[in-house]
């Protein structure tokens, strides 16, 4: 671990040596390269310098309390030696997290599919909920959230929606999401007043670049037609949406959320180069069980991994066993909780099968 450790200071000043270069800087694509670099090995330098400054701290009260006589001195020496004791401690683990080898996915931006599932309209109003849930937590984080296609239920439902979340690491942080969302409640059009449970599935897809997946147009079949539901005068008016066939796969993507026809195709083809990229990582993924058995629900959509019951105005997550009673706040966007321990959860199980 340490001499990882060296070599990582040892490359971090390498690389703050190339940036001061002037044929580097000259070379926008290799200075920006260089600048991520620097910006993915700097909280791993820093957490090693606190850790090397704490073990001289370490060293030097050693040293201080063999040649110190006087009683309180040495109590003082003692209170900082544990002090520093203690925060190596927590450096150490720290570091061990920030060793822990990085999905390459994680600073990319995210396609979210949202379908409704066993429940009928109740299920189109919960996806339309989380829908909203999702936006909600996108703008705490400053992200942008752009709509790729949506069907709507005439009561105000979603039986499907795709939409593109944009921000730094926003993998990182909604690939937990994927699996089985489900409610517990009683539906506005219940009159018996009984607890009904339905269920949507959520996919989370990392965006894919061109040089990710090449796409050839010639296995691509578009179709346009007139846009439906709520939008503007040119939406509903002209041949502005899209549908895309991917012949070889038999993906079928439909975007009609712009009323130029260019970007609807635009918008497709980000969504089927996400799906193919999607697909590739998850063969990866399935052929390595035992590293999918590590981590905590990233892989199968078809896992149930959270009840939402109102009654109880609760939240649990299957994976984790984690439940809060703050149902209104979550279904607000005040999910950072539940990810900060979903995250916590899958450093724990790959710390402890390094071990």
């Amino acid at each position: 671990m340490f001499d990882r450790l060296e070599d990582t200071l040892l490359r971090f000043e390498e690389v703050l040596s190339l940036l001061s270069e002037p044929d580097v800087a000259s070379d926008p694509k290799r200075f920006q390269a260089l600048m991520k670099e620097q910006s993915d090995l700097s909280p791993l330098v820093e957490a090693y310098k606190a850790y090397k400054t704490c073990n001289q701290d370490i060293d030097d009260s050693l040293a201080m309390l063999q040649e110190e006589s006087d009683d309180e001195m040495r109590e003082m020496l003692k209170e900082e030696l544990n002090a520093s004791k203690a925060r190596a401690e927590e450096l150490e683990e720290k570091l061990k997290i920030l060793l822990l080898p990085k999905d390459p996915n994680d600073d990319k931006n995210v396609i979210v599919e949202i379908r409704a599932g066993a429940g009928g309209d109740e299920a189109a109003l919960f996806a339309a909920e989380i829908y909203r849930m999702y936006v909600h937590y996108a703008e705490s984080r400053r992200w942008k959230v752009e709509t790729m296609d949506v069907e709507e239920i005439g009561i105000g439902g979603m039986k499907y929606v795709s939409f593109m979340v944009a921000g730094q690491g926003a993998y990182s942080v909604l690939k937990y999401e994927s699996g089985v969302h489900r409610v517990q409640r009683v539906p506005e059009t219940e009159s018996g007043g009984r607890i009904h449970t339905s269920t949507i599935t959520v996919a989370i897809m990392p965006e894919a670049e061109e040089v990710d997946v090449e796409i050839d147009l010639n296995d691509c079949k578009f179709d346009v037609f007139r846009a439906s539901g709520n939008g503007g005068q040119c939406v509903n008016t002209t041949d502005s949406a899209v549908r895309l066939t991917h012949i070889p796969t038999g993906i079928v993507i439909s975007c009609q959320d712009e009323k130029s026809q260019l970007k609807n195709k635009d918008k497709a083809l980000k969504v089927l180069r996400a799906k193919l990229y999607d697909m590739e990582c998850r063969k990866v993924h399935d052929a390595e069980a035992e590293a999918r058995r590590s981590q905590v629900g990233t892989g199968d959509r078809s896992e149930k991994i959270r009840t939402y019951n109102f009654p109880q105005g609760r939240v649990t997550d299957h994976r984790i066993k984690l439940t809060l009673y703050r149902l209104d706040s979550i279904m607000n966007g005040d999910i950072q909780e539940i990810i900060d321990a979903l995250i916590a959860a899958d450093q724990a199980a790959k710390l402890a099968k390094m071990k």
